[in-house]
């Protein structure tokens, strides 16, 4: 009967043994399927910050693009509204020598028939910057501003003047639209 004991209890050593074993083996993959979840627990907040960072740089990015063009709209509105700014430069000492010859006074036909074209020439140049947004400077009479008008002199104040005052314009000054092309030069009462 000992043996017979010693065999039960064998055995029931054996089932404990198997028990404690399964025991473990169930902790393990416990263990295991825990390390497994905290794993992609990681892996998934490492991709959600990927994606916010992806995100960001896409709307950074679109940021940047809807910024450029809107300065390149703006840079071509200012092309496009002084446009023919050099042209109407070198057009203006035209205007000016054609000026200069209308103030010669003639006294023959040829000279007169010779002033009246000169006129002309003139008034078809004068309409022709007009209709680009090209126009003469006010300066006679007005109050001198330095944004417009160039001191070239200056004279003492007479009867009726105001001082700072121009007295004299001694080239004419044009603007393209609210751009000074070329200030007038005056002579301005102090």
């Amino acid at each position: 009967m000992a043996e017979k004991d010693k065999k039960q209890t064998a055995k029931q050593q054996s089932a404990a043994d198997k028990q404690a074993a399964a025991k473990q083996a169930s902790k393990d993959k416990k263990k295991s399927a825990t390390s497994q979840v905290d794993e992609l627990k990681a892996q998934i907040k490492d991709l959600k910050q990927q994606l916010a960072d992806k995100d960001d740089k896409y709307l950074r990015a679109e940021a940047e693009i809807q910024n450029m063009t809107t300065r390149f709209k703006k840079e071509r509105a200012q092309i496009l509204k002084y446009d023919g700014q050099d042209l109407a430069q070198s057009v203006l000492p035209v205007l000016d020598n054609l000026k200069r010859a209308l103030t010669i006074e003639v006294s023959d036909e040829n000279g007169k028939q010779l002033k009246k074209g000169i006129q002309m020439v003139h008034d078809h140049l004068t309409n022709a910057l007009t209709d680009h947004g090209i126009t003469e400077i006010e300066a006679d009479g007005k109050p001198f501003d330095p944004t417009l008008h160039q001191a070239v002199q200056t004279v003492p104040v007479k009867d009726g003047q105001k001082p700072d005052t121009v007295v004299q314009v001694l080239q004419a000054g044009y603007q393209l639209k609210d751009r000074v092309l070329r200030p007038a030069m005056v002579v301005v009462a102090q």
